[in-house]
């Protein structure tokens, strides 16, 4: 035991920020003057610490057996360090192990564990995640388009960065999957004249939605759907389509029917965006140090992660064309300090809208979920991209604009006019 301490000691003074661990018996261990504390309630957790699982060392604190002092960039910093290798893996995997990878993929998503995964998370609480949210509730990564801008306004320049990539015009009919509260389907409709349709599998989000789409009085023309995404109604084609930070649910062995399904709702010359977080590694499906486990468990249960490659290889045998890639990373680093620094705020708040024990056991896991992904974004574990798709259209090279049916431009600039 005398060995774990000293190995301990040594590593907490290679440390970015100063550290100390109280022990159990009341022990001190690192720095006199400490940015970031753990105090430890089992001797487990220094074994952790060590071995560099922060996994395990974070569901030590969401389960009350360590406290944890100091800021959450701090501590993030600290995590950082402490891991002895990289959560990333580019080593490819076996078949036998992608076999079994593929297997576990399909058992996990079938649609009725698909639904209790999402109202596991997106179900926790509308006043929760209000409390560090923008207003219109947007989910999702922001965009910066200018370094001085607000959550509020950067989700509202994501919104509007959206529909000009999508080149959304007044009357086209325009599918929203996994449309959140409503952010993306408002916008479209409010600002674009566009007829929309959302779907979701959270019976919070329905509700919060259909309750705006009425005070809005937009009945006529924007409806909000429970349901799966593998049970939309294919006969009436739409013009546009966006997924929004909803294909991180799909699982990797459902991703070409996830795209193919969508290439059967866009009409010939219309245009898709499939936004989501995409792994940092080429094989991983989740981040190591015991990241992923804590995610899996304590915040998305059943999420999977692609790298971008896969994202374009699965896209292509769904049927589709990528015709635009953007890489949003930086932008969502932010966007999740913005968050967490929203949450560190009103840690008040929080504990009187999730009160209890397991609502304590909530706020410490978000706490440690939004910053460490944040840092996970600075770091390049993982990455968030935009891809733009079509069908795969005929055209004369001499009209790069192609036919009027179809309506990407092969143009950036049409996004920014």
């Amino acid at each position: 035991m005398n060995a774990l301490f000293s190995q301990a000691e040594r590593q907490l003074s290679t440390l970015p920020v100063p550290v100390q661990l109280i022990l159990p018996d009341g022990t001190r261990l690192g720095a006199d003057q400490p940015r970031v504390g753990f105090t430890l309630k089992t001797l487990r957790s220094v074994s952790h610490l060590v071995r560099g699982r922060i996994g395990p060392l974070g569901e030590d604190y969401v389960e009350g057996r360590v406290d944890i002092s100091g800021n959450m960039r701090d501590l993030m910093a600290a995590a950082a360090a402490i891991m002895t290798e990289s959560p990333i893996d580019n080593s490819h995997p076996g078949w036998l192990s992608e076999m079994g990878r593929k297997a576990t993929s399909v058992m996990r998503h079938t649609m009725d564990r698909d639904a209790r995964q999402i109202q596991f998370h997106y179900d926790l609480s509308d006043d929760f995640y209000g409390l560090w949210q923008d207003p219109r509730r947007v989910y999702s990564c922001a965009y910066y388009r200018d370094s001085g801008m607000t959550l509020a306004q950067a989700q509202e320049a994501k919104l509007d960065h959206i529909c000009r990539k999508l080149k959304l015009q007044a009357g086209e009919r325009f599918l929203d999957i996994g449309a959140g509260w409503g952010g993306l389907l408002l916008w479209a409709a409010e600002n674009y004249g566009v007829d929309a349709t959302g779907i979701t599998l959270s019976k919070n989000q329905h509700a919060h939605v259909n309750r705006l789409i009425e005070e809005k009085g937009l009945q006529d023309r924007v409806r909000m759907i429970l349901l799966d995404y593998r049970q939309l109604e294919e006969t009436r084609p739409y013009d546009k389509i966006a997924s929004v930070g909803m294909f991180e649910h799909v699982g990797r062995a459902q991703l070409t029917g996830y795209f193919a399904k969508i290439r059967r709702l866009l009409r010939p010359g219309g245009m898709a965006m499939n936004h989501g977080i995409t792994s940092g590694g080429t094989y991983n499906a989740q981040l190591g140090s015991g990241m992923g486990d804590f995610i899996e468990k304590y915040i998305f249960p059943g999420g999977e992660l692609v790298h971008v490659s896969k994202v374009l290889e699965t896209l292509s045998d769904g049927g589709l064309e990528a015709v635009d890639v953007e890489n949003l990373r930086p932008h969502y680093a932010r966007t999740l300090w913005a968050w967490s620094d929203g949450l560190e705020a009103r840690l008040d708040d929080a504990h009187r809208v999730l009160p209890g024990e397991q609502g304590a056991r909530s706020i410490r896991a978000y706490r440690l979920y939004l910053a460490g992904c944040a840092m996970a974004f600075e770091r390049g574990w993982i990455s968030l991209n935009q891809v733009l798709c079509q069908h795969q259209g005929v055209f004369d090279a001499s009209q790069l604009d192609g036919p009027p049916s179809q309506a990407y431009p092969f143009r950036r600039d049409y996004i920014y006019r």
